[in-house]
């Protein structure tokens, strides 16, 4: 039987939100496991320095530009060959009430964590269906399948992530390409700094999303919830009564995570970048 580096051996796998937190460690995992990875940032002095740290192929990319995206896959392609596994990760999560949200912050959060996943599919997918095969992996959230105060618009986007995946993953049931979504729970990265956590369930590490990314692009499958427990808690919720399921998230402290118990400070540098304002 084949180890996961003879299948990944020489397959060129490209992460955009690379320059840090679950994309590096993913670019990390694949690159030591024998895969030709690029990786892709807005952040192009990060983006370059974690290319040389993890020695892959990495440039700058915005993924709310369409051109930008198809610059980095052609870069991607002609560096490293034709693109076996496109995985769709970067993102960002603002936090605090609607009713306090700059409309620049709403329309940032729609562009990169929903409209850059569009973008980069419907790129990847024109590469891969005419060739016949191809995997598509998009970072969502668990916030996909719940809703959280303090990240209305996060949510959003993230629903919108499964439901487009899902779609697409059903139009193209029979060209050979494959369309999955990864639904981690609180990962400690940047994008909780200053946040609590729910109560009674430990945070999954970016390790963690990127063992499980690794395995679905040796095993494709629609749809991977990380952590377990976080992923089987969140999906219990369509049984119970709606009073029931909103109790419930109240009692493992879902109601302020994001609203009144957030570390501000600790949190100060993130929520600058995210909004664009560093």
């Amino acid at each position: 039987m084949k180890n996961r580096s003879d299948l990944l051996h020489g397959r060129v796998i490209a992460i955009t939100g690379g320059a840090r937190g679950i994309g590096l460690a993913t670019a990390s995992a694949l690159r030591a496991l024998g895969a030709k990875v690029a990786i892709g940032d807005v952040d192009e002095v990060t983006v370059k320095q974690a290319g040389v740290d993890i020695d892959v192929f990495a440039t700058k990319l915005d993924v709310t530009d369409l051109a930008s995206f198809s610059d980095f896959l052609d870069a991607v392609e002609g560096e490293l060959g034709p693109l076996d596994v496109l995985i769709n990760n970067a993102g960002i999560m603002p936090v605090g009430l609607l009713t306090d949200e700059p409309e620049a912050v709403t329309r940032r959060i729609l562009d990169i964590n929903t409209y850059g996943v569009i973008i980069g599919t419907k790129l990847a997918a024109q590469r891969m269906v005419p060739r016949g095969s191809g995997h598509v992996v998009n970072v969502a959230s668990l916030a996909g399948e719940t809703y959280s105060p303090g990240l209305a618009t996060y949510c959003a986007s993230k629903y919108a992530v499964v439901g487009f995946t899902d779609a697409v993953r059903v139009e193209n049931r029979k060209t050979g390409v494959h369309f999955s979504v990864v639904l981690p729970s609180f990962v400690n990265t940047e994008l909780t700094a200053g946040t609590a956590g729910i109560r009674g369930i430990k945070n999954a590490e970016p390790a963690d999303i990127a063992n499980a990314i690794v395995d679905l692009v040796l095993s494709p499958r629609p749809k991977v919830r990380v952590t377990w427990l976080a992923g089987a808690l969140v999906a219990s919720q369509k049984f119970f009564p709606r009073a029931v399921a909103e109790e419930l998230t109240r009692l493992f402290g879902g109601e302020h995570v994001f609203t009144d118990n957030v570390d501000n400070a600790q949190r100060k540098a993130y929520e600058d970048r995210a909004r664009g304002q560093a």
